[in-house]
């Protein structure tokens, strides 16, 4: 029984192979996921997942290297989807300072302006966050980001930064970094994260897992990054499935 809390079966590197993708997720135990639309593009399709399938549940936002693209009409759309029953958060959103397509202060801007749409219709929101740790918590506490909580989306920062998070109501998520021999961060990170608050996910097609790395992740791998969280932490992989998929469906609002 486990949750994957963040794919894009959305994009191309999934066309034509989204029933069997979803197929072989189900033979490991997915029960449930997350389709997670970032512009134009990809929203229209999460949200037809999301009505096609009915154990899959959407997020729309803007993700930040499109910030640059983002016009006032976009956040008003965002604003009709977040009615939607199936939509259960806004994201991905936030910074990344690895692509220079956006620059910093339009990324912080259109990052601002989904935490108040998100506050204003009431979802948690996907933080995407890299080389940016330390401008994501200030943005996050400067808007009271508390408010809405949300997901650290595929933590990649440290421990202090993990605990300024949690004190602001959001849950931290791993992917396939984890379970990556030379990463001795997201490990270490993942040991002391409260069992309340931990979430999976692959990112799929991205960041695939360990011994699959370098190849196209897919929604089925989230169950080898349960299995090195729940190796980590020294329990059952029951125990962790059981714990992540309650979490995620808390923070989602699912029955």
């Amino acid at each position: 029984m486990l949750f994957d809390t963040h794919v894009h079966l959305n994009i191309d590197q999934f066309e034509g192979e989204v029933e069997d993708t979803i197929n072989r997720a189900k033979s490991e135990g997915v029960e449930w996921m997350t389709v997670v639309g970032f512009d134009r593009e990809t929203i229209p399709k999460a949200m037809e997942l999301a009505e096609t399938y009915d154990f899959i549940y959407a997020a729309v936002g803007w993700h930040p290297v499109d910030a640059i693209d983002m016009k006032e009409e976009d956040l008003k759309w965002l604003e009709e989807l977040a009615a939607h029953p199936k939509v259960v958060a806004l994201g991905e959103m936030g910074l990344d300072y690895h692509w220079d397509k956006s620059p910093k202060e339009v990324q912080k801007e259109v990052f601002r302006k989904q935490i108040h749409l998100a506050k204003k219709v009431n979802l948690p929101i996907v933080i995407h966050d890299r080389e940016a740790h330390q401008d994501i918590v200030d943005i996050l506490k400067e808007e009271n980001a508390a408010e809405t909580g949300g997901i650290m989306h595929c933590f990649g920062g440290s421990l202090e930064i993990a605990q300024e998070c949690l004190k602001m109501n959001f849950y931290i998520s791993f992917g396939g970094p984890v379970t990556f021999k030379n990463a001795k961060k997201p490990k270490e990170v993942a040991k002391e994260i409260p069992m309340d608050r931990l979430l999976v996910e692959t990112d799929s097609p991205f960041l695939a897992p360990h011994p699959y790395r370098g190849k196209r992740n897919e929604p089925a791998y989230v169950k080898l990054v349960a299995e090195k969280i729940a190796e980590l932490k020294e329990i059952s992989f029951e125990t962790l499935a059981e714990q992540t998929t309650a979490n995620a469906k808390k923070l989602f609002r699912i029955n």
